[in-house]
């Protein structure tokens, strides 16, 4: 090989990697203002569902599809500029698609229930909700998965479908929600009169509904006494404060009130032979 093909060589590899660099650079280029313009448009979609009054919910469902939307465009136009042309793409991804269909089955199935639950609405974000086996405060529901905020403060991300499928139970739908407790009287109590001072003191305690009116019946027996059911109502906010409360009350008033602790008792019985 003479100089002049060694040169030559050297020139085209040159070229090339300049031209392959400059491409490169453009693509990146590309892909952040791509990225600045998808966020712009998306915050002027969400403004303008906002000044419309949009529910939360769906406004953040609105977004999610939006945001992807416009990032597989952005994926498509990118690789357009590198030459690939997008019908020979579009032929790859619904050749690929046939082969990872049975993968995404489970992807496309949270989905679909992703979008039953933004048309049907068995509750929103906010709402406290017990679904898929978790109980706590709704914050997102997103395209594929709803994450909820339990009572312990973790965040927790569950599938859409696995929601959808599930039983559903909504503390938040109704304006208020009944507490249930118990007390254990002592058998030789008097239990008509623990009754009425359990439904007076326990009907003063903060955020307890004057109606419906605080439930107090005798639930059931045991060897130690009767059990009284105690069943003040309050609205979900105020559930764990109404529900300590309670408790604390229910010792407070019977021990104030002069009532026999409970104790277990047990009769012995000795028989002496003849």
């Amino acid at each position: 090989m003479n100089k002049e093909d060694v040169s030559h060589f050297q020139d085209l590899i040159v070229s090339t990697a300049t031209d392959i660099g400059l491409k490169v650079l453009a693509a990146i280029a590309f892909w952040v203002v791509g990225r600045w313009l998808i966020g712009l448009a998306v915050r002027m979609v969400r403004s303008a569902l906002e000044r419309q009054k949009v529910d939360p919910t769906v406004l953040r469902y609105v977004g999610s599809i939006v945001t992807v939307t416009l990032n597989v465009l952005l994926v498509i136009g990118i690789l357009g500029y590198f030459g690939i042309q997008t019908t020979t793409f579009a032929a790859l991804v619904a050749g690929a698609g046939v082969a990872i269909g049975a993968a995404w089955a489970g992807l496309l199935a949270n989905f679909a229930a992703g979008a039953f639950l933004i048309v049907l609405r068995p509750f929103k974000v906010g709402d406290f909700i017990s679904a898929g086996g978790i109980t706590g405060t709704v914050t997102e529901i997103g395209l594929f998965a709803t994450t909820i905020n339990t009572p312990d403060n973790v965040s927790t991300v569950v599938g859409n479908n696995k929601i959808f499928s599930d039983n559903i139970q909504n503390f938040t739908h109704n304006p208020f929600r009944r507490v249930d407790l118990k007390c254990q009287l002592a058998g030789g109590a008097d239990h008509q009169s623990a009754m009425a001072l359990l439904r007076e003191k326990v009907g003063q305690v903060p955020n307890v509904l004057a109606e419906p009116k605080v439930d107090v019946e005798i639930l059931e027996f045991t060897l130690v006494g009767p059990v009284l059911a105690v069943r003040p109502y309050c609205h979900n906010d105020n559930y764990w404060q109404v529900y300590f409360d309670t408790n604390r009350v229910i010792r407070e008033a019977l021990a104030e009130a002069g009532f026999p602790a409970p104790m277990p008792a047990q009769n012995v019985i000795v028989t002496q032979s003849a």
